[in-house]
């Protein structure tokens, strides 16, 4: 768990972020701003993550703390404790209602895991780990990612080191105009994917998303980052951060998949006063939806698992404007009548 965002990463890779971590902690401009004005502070957290193990942000008062203006905590025990993780000293030891538990790292991580890889190592690493994220990749960031100020000619030298030894491939997709990079490991699928065939390694584990559409979040990396509207002509942006009066869709829109197409998004919340799951809005992308039944039933399925989720059996639907799909949720959320997964 570590990164500028919500990211869980294998511990083996660890040596390798080590090295990241340092050069943020050397390079990173805001993460140089916050140790010079919270060196107090982050001293204070190192000492009591030394004394306690573990320490969490509700360990301290806001008014015994010094209050801060920070986008990672409003008070400076919360900005050192972040300053901490983020340059590697410590990890996330577990998580208390998805707050993060801290401590030092070396009571969290294997010692055989606490050295640092070498510098060429992780170049590679890193442009195998842009790749695989997204699947195909120009690699566009791949010289300045991690603070690592990687020369672009560098950068492209590795790239055709990496090529010759088939680590990564070139791909030309039709209709795009720059040439693409996958992953090595990933020609055999991409294989079966050209002769029209679904790869066996990508068979469900339960239902498909023909079966029950799946909601994808708003970072996830096939919606997000203008790849919706490459992959599936969806135009997406998260709304979360326009003013209320500039949202077009609304706060938190999730993209709706069904089958391998994105054709709706809704707005929605749990009003934890009534425990009721109410839909906000419900936009489609092709009408005609909105009169199919077996579409009805694979987005009743998709807000059943929902709300099991979120511990509640009440919905509020009248903002799914066409009759059938909005009695098909309604209907198929009642305590004994939704459909098992």
């Amino acid at each position: 768990d570590w990164g500028g965002w919500l990211a869980t990463r294998p511990m083996d890779e660890l040596p390798h972020w080590r090295v990241i971590m340092r050069h943020e902690r050397e390079n990173g401009q805001r993460l140089h701003t916050t140790a010079q004005e919270h060196a107090e502070a982050i001293l204070e957290m190192r000492e009591i993550l030394r004394e306690r193990e573990t320490v969490t942000n509700r360990d301290f008062k806001m008014s015994s703390r010094k209050r801060t203006d920070n986008y990672r905590g409003r008070k400076d025990s919360a900005v050192a404790l972040y300053y901490l993780w983020r340059t590697g000293e410590v990890m996330t030891h577990s998580r208390a209602n998805f707050e993060r538990v801290y401590a030092l790292t070396e009571n969290v991580a294997p010692p055989e895991l606490l050295y640092e890889s070498d510098e060429a190592t992780v170049d590679r690493f890193l442009i195998k780990k842009e790749i695989g994220f997204s699947g195909l990749s120009r690699l566009a960031r791949s010289s300045d990612a991690f603070q690592r100020g990687l020369p672009f000619a560098q950068a492209q030298q590795i790239r055709d080191s990496m090529l010759a030894e088939d680590e990564i491939v070139e791909v030309q997709v039709e209709g795009w105009k720059f040439i693409h990079y996958a992953l090595g490991s990933d020609v055999k699928l991409l294989n079966e994917l050209s002769a029209g065939r679904v790869p066996k390694a990508w068979t469900p584990l339960e239902t498909t998303t023909t079966d029950e559409v799946s909601f994808l979040a708003p970072l996830d990396p096939v919606s997000a980052r203008g790849r919706a509207k490459i992959l599936f002509d969806f135009d997406y942006i998260w709304e979360v951060y326009k003013p209320v009066d500039k949202r077009k869709f609304g706060y938190y829109t999730l993209p709706v998949l069904w089958g391998d197409q994105l054709v709706a998004r809704f707005d929605s919340k749990l009003d934890r006063t009534t425990n009721t799951f109410v839909i906000l809005g419900f936009w489609l992308e092709n009408e005609a939806l909105g009169a199919d039944e077996a579409f009805a039933n694979a987005l009743a399925r998709g807000f059943a698992r929902s709300m099991r989720f979120l511990g509640t059996d009440k919905v509020e639907a009248a903002a799914i404007d066409q009759p059938l799909l909005r009695r098909t949720v309604v209907s198929l959320s009642k305590p004994g009548l939704g459909f098992s997964t």
